[in-house]
C-alpha cells in the first residue's frame, strides 16, 4: 500500500462518505475566498500594562477606522470618538456618562444598535461558525441573532430585532451585554496578535499581559531575551533565576516576584543585611544578588569555552584592596570595596550563605504554579523566529560577522549559523523545559546576553554598570547585524536563509528602540526590514522622541504606526483620545488588490486541505476506498 493510500485511508476516519468530503470541501473553498484577517504586531511590551492595554482595546487604530469608514455619514466627530471609547474602556466609559446623566433608554438603544451594526459588519470576514466561537456564553445567542437577522426597516426580522434591544434595555442588562459586545468587536477586529518579544522586566504588571495573552487566545510570541530569562528560570537555570531577581531588584519591580508569583526574598534579605555595608546608592540586596549572579555567570561560562566569554569572567580581576578592577589593559576605579563573600583564589565560588539563597530561590521559583502557567504559554505559543505571510518576525537579530556572513557558533560539535543556528537554540528552549538538563539550561542564560544570541544580539556589560562608575567601561558592542542590515542586499540574503525570495518579503523585528527624534527610522533596507520596538517602556520616550511602533497587516496592505506616549485610561476617556499617533506610514498598499484567505499561508494550507480531500472523493467515486457507514 502506497504513503497515499494510508493517508487516505485515515482522512477516511474523519470523512467517512462522499457527502461528508464535498461538504467539506464546499466550506473550505467558501473560507478561501473570505478577506483575510487582520494581524496586529506589537514589540516589547515590558511590563507596562495600560498602555498594553490601551493599545490591544483600539487594535493600533484598527476600532477607529472600522467606525469611521461605518459611520461617518451618520455620527459626528464626538459621537464616533464616544462610541470608540466605549468600545476600549465599557466600565469606565459607562460610570463617566452615569455620572454625567447621559444614560437614557434612548442613549442605550441608539448605541446597542451602534455596537450590533459594527460586530454585524465586522464578522462578514469570518464564517459564522468561527464567530459563534468568539460569542460570550451569557449572551451568545442573543448577539448570533442579532448579527444574522435581515436589515429590511419593514421586515419581520427588523421588528424582532428591534424588540430584542428594547428588552435588554428594559431589563437593566444592558451594561452587561455592552461590555459582552464590545469584547467581541475587538475580538472581531483583530484575527491574530505577534508579539515580537520582550514582555517581561522594567514594567510593573508582565504577569497581567501575560494573563491578558492568554484570554485573548489568537496570538504567538517570538520570544525576547527578557522573555527568555524568565523562562530559563521558571525551568530550573539558577544563573537565570538570579538573573531575574537582579533585575526586578535593579528596577523595582519586587512586586512583580514577590505579589504576584509568590516567590519571598525575605532570605535573601536577611542574608544582605547580615553580610553587606550600607552604601549610599546601592541597596544591600542588590550588592548581593550582584554577587550571586556574577559567580554563577562565571560559572556557567567554564561550562562551556565554545562561547568565548572569558572575557566576561571578572571578579578575579577585582583588587577590593586597592578600590580598582581590572578590565582589559587598564585598571578602573570601583564604585564599591564591599565584598565580603569574594574569595580570590577561587572568585566564582558561592559562600556557604550565597548557596543557602540560591537553594531557597530555586525551591520559590519552582513551587510558583502562576509563573509555570505563564512559562508554559511562552513555550507553547512562542518560538524564536516565525516566517508567515512572507514575513519574518524575530525579536532581535540574525547574528552576523563583520563581513555580513552568518555568525559560526560551535555547540555539542556542530558549526551552526543562519536558519540551523536559530533552530537549534529553539529546539535547546524547549529542552530546556522538558528535561531540565544543564547544557540545555546553560543556554537559556546565553539566549539571555550571548553576543551571538539573536534574541540579544549584543554583548551585556552587566558587571560593569554593577560595579564601575564610569561610564566609559558601559559600552555594548552590538552584532554587526544591526547595521549591516539597513542594506537591502544584507536583507534580501537573510530572507532567503528561511526561504522567503519575493521581492516584497519582509523582516520584522523589535528589541532596539528607533531613535524618531535624531532623524532615525524605522523602515529600513528599502522597506524590507521594519524594527518595531513598541516603546512601552517610559524610560525610553525622552531618547526616542516618541512611545514607539506597532504594524498592522490586513486586506489593504502593511501600514506602520507611530504612537505618542500613552498617560492614563483617565485621559484617554476625558478626551476621548485613541492611539494617539505621530504618524502612520504605509509599507504596502493594496487597497486596489485586496488580500483573501486564499493569498495567505493558511490559504494555502486549506488548499492543500481540498486537494487530500479530493482525491478521498475521488478513491469513494472510484471504488478504491470503500464509504463508511454512520
Amino acid at each position: 500500500m502506497t504513503d497515499d493510500m494510508r493517508y487516505l485511508r485515515l482522512l477516511s476516519h474523519q470523512f467517512p462518505t462522499c457527502q461528508a468530503a464535498y461538504t467539506e470541501i464546499i466550506n473550505l473553498e467558501a473560507i478561501l475566498n473570505l478577506p483575510c484577517g487582520t494581524e496586529h504586531v506589537m514589540s516589547d511590551i515590558h511590563g507596562e500594562l495600560e498602555a498594553f492595554t490601551h493599545i490591544l482595546n483600539n487594535c493600533s487604530g484598527v476600532i477607529r477606522e472600522r467606525v469611521n469608514t461605518q459611520y461617518g455619514q451618520t455620527l459626528n466627530d464626538r459621537e464616533r470618538a464616544e462610541l470608540c471609547t466605549l468600545i476600549y474602556y465599557p466600565d469606565e466609559k459607562l460610570s463617566l456618562l452615569r455620572r454625567a446623566g447621559r444614560l437614557s433608554p434612548e442613549w442605550y438603544e441608539k448605541t446597542l444598535k451602534n455596537l450590533t451594526n459594527l460586530a454585524r459588519t465586522l464578522s462578514d470576514n469570518y464564517t459564522r461558525s468561527h464567530v459563534r466561537k468568539l460569542l460570550p456564553e451569557a449572551y451568545g445567542y442573543i448577539i448570533d441573532e442579532l448579527l444574522h437577522v435581515s436589515l429590511g426597516a419593514h421586515s419581520a426580522h427588523h421588528f424582532y430585532h428591534e424588540n430584542i434591544v428594547a428588552s435588554i434595555v428594559a431589563t437593566g442588562a444592558a451594561d452587561d451585554f455592552i461590555r459582552s459586545i464590545t469584547r467581541l468587536i475587538k475580538r472581531l477586529a483583530v484575527a491574530h496578535l505577534h508579539v515580537v518579544g520582550d514582555i517581561y522586566d522594567r514594567g510593573q504588571r508582565a504577569d497581567r499581559v501575560l494573563d491578558e495573552l492568554i484570554e485573548l487566545g489568537n496570538v504567538d510570541v517570538q520570544w525576547g531575551n527578557h522573555d527568555i530569562a524568565w523562562m530559563g528560570a521558571a525551568a530550573g537555570s539558577e544563573v537565570c533565576i538570579a538573573q531575574v531577581v537582579r533585575t526586578c531588584v535593579h528596577y523595582n519591580t519586587l512586586n512583580v516576584l514577590e505579589s504576584s508569583y509568590g516567590i519571598s526574598l525575605r532570605e535573601l534579605a536577611l542574608f544582605a543585611d547580615a553580610t553587606y555595608a550600607h552604601e549610599p546608592g546601592v541597596h544591600r540586596i542588590e550588592k548581593a544578588i550582584n554577587a550571586i549572579l556574577f559567580k554563577l555567570m562565571e560559572q556557567t561560562i567554564a561550562r562551556h569555552p565554545n562561547w568565548q566569554m572569558q572575557d566576561r569572567c571578572l571578579l578575579g580581576a577585582i583588587r577590593p584592596d586597592e578600590g580598582v578592577v581590572r578590565i582589559g589593559d587598564r585598571d578602573w576605579p570601583l564604585s564599591t570595596r564591599d565584598f565580603p563573600t569574594l574569595d580570590l583564589a577561587n572568585p566564582s565560588q558561592l559562600s556557604e550563605g550565597e548557596q543557602n539563597v540560591l537553594d531557597g530561590l530555586v525551591s520559590a521559583f519552582a513551587d510558583s504554579d502562576r509563573l509555570r502557567r505563564h512559562a508554559r504559554f511562552l513555550f507553547e505559543h512562542g518560538s524564536v523566529y516565525l516566517v508567515q505571510n512572507n514575513r519574518l518576525m524575530f525579536h532581535g537579530c540574525i547574528p552576523l560577522d563583520e563581513q555580513g556572513n552568518f555568525a559560526v557558533v560551535t555547540s555539542d560539535g556542530q558549526q551552526l549559523s543562519g536558519r540551523a543556528y536559530l533552530d537549534y537554540v529553539d529546539r535547546m528552549a524547549r529542552r530546556a523545559w522538558a528535561t531540565g538538563d544543564q547544557l540545555a539550561l546553560d543556554w537559556m542564560w546565553y539566549l539571555w546576553c550571548g553576543s551571538h544570541s539573536p534574541l540579544a544580539g549584543r554583548t551585556m556589560k552587566t558587571f560593569e554598570r554593577a560595579y564601575v562608575a564610569d561610564e566609559r567601561t558601559w559600552a555594548e558592542p552590538q552584532d554587526p547585524y544591526f547595521d549591516l542590515a539597513r542594506d537591502q542586499a544584507v536583507c534580501q540574503r537573510i530572507l532567503a536563509e528561511f526561504g522567503l525570495t519575493n521581492s516584497t518579503a519582509r523582516i520584522i523585528n523589535g528589541h532596539t528602540p528607533v531613535h524618531e527624534v535624531d532623524g532615525d527610522t524605522p523602515v529600513r533596507a528599502g522597506g524590507q526590514l521594519l524594527v518595531i520596538d513598541g516603546g512601552f517602556c517610559s524610560a525610553y520616550h525622552k531618547t526616542t522622541g516618541i512611545a514607539g511602533y506597532t504594524l498592522i497587516a490586513d486586506r489593504n496592505g502593511l501600514r506602520l504606526k507611530a504612537h505618542r506616549p500613552f498617560t492614563s485610561v483617565h485621559d484617554a476617556l476625558a478626551s476621548n483620545d485613541d492611539i494617539a499617533s505621530a504618524h502612520e506610514t504605509v509599507i504596502e498598499d493594496r487597497s486596489h488588490d485586496p488580500v483573501c484567505v486564499a493569498n495567505t499561508d493558511n490559504g494555502r494550507r486549506i488548499q492543500q486541505r481540498i486537494d487530500e480531500l479530493s482525491q478521498l472523493l475521488e478513491a469513494y467515486r472510484s471504488g478504491t476506498l470503500p464509504e463508511r457507514s454512520a
